[in-house]
């Protein structure tokens, strides 16, 4: 996969993936040829924030008909990504035993989503 606005098509909002975000879960489709390692490079490139897990499901198309005719909707894919909400930075020595202290450049949250309230 090259882009990740090309693996990321949209967030699927439902009552579901909204209680889910209080546990720092957020729900996508995603591009059905897309793995997890491609889900989780594009969301941690587009939304700044540090993926931990990453779940997929594959939803085939279903059957349906419009009077005579009948056809098939589209498959897609949805991607489950589980986000880090962890605020401390992380501190290591140096050579001669000073400590450094590094922050943390990541996001806790991802604000596309509009909580229905």
């Amino acid at each position: 996969m090259s882009r990740a606005e090309d693996i990321i098509l949209r967030p699927l909002i439902t009552e579901k993936s909204n209680l889910l975000m209080g546990q720092a879960k957020y729900t996508f489709v995603v591009d059905k040829r897309a793995t997890k390692i491609d889900v989780k490079r594009a969301v941690e490139k587009l939304f700044g924030v540090k993926v931990l897990r990453v779940s997929v499901m594959n939803y085939k198309g279903k059957s349906k008909r419009v009077g005579v005719h009948s056809g098939y909707r589209a498959s897609w894919k949805k991607a489950i990504v589980t986000i880090s909400t962890d605020q401390k930075g992380s501190s290591y020595l140096k050579k001669g035993g000073e400590a450094v202290n590094v922050d943390k450049k990541y996001k806790t949250e991802i604000e596309i989503y509009e909580t229905a309230q």
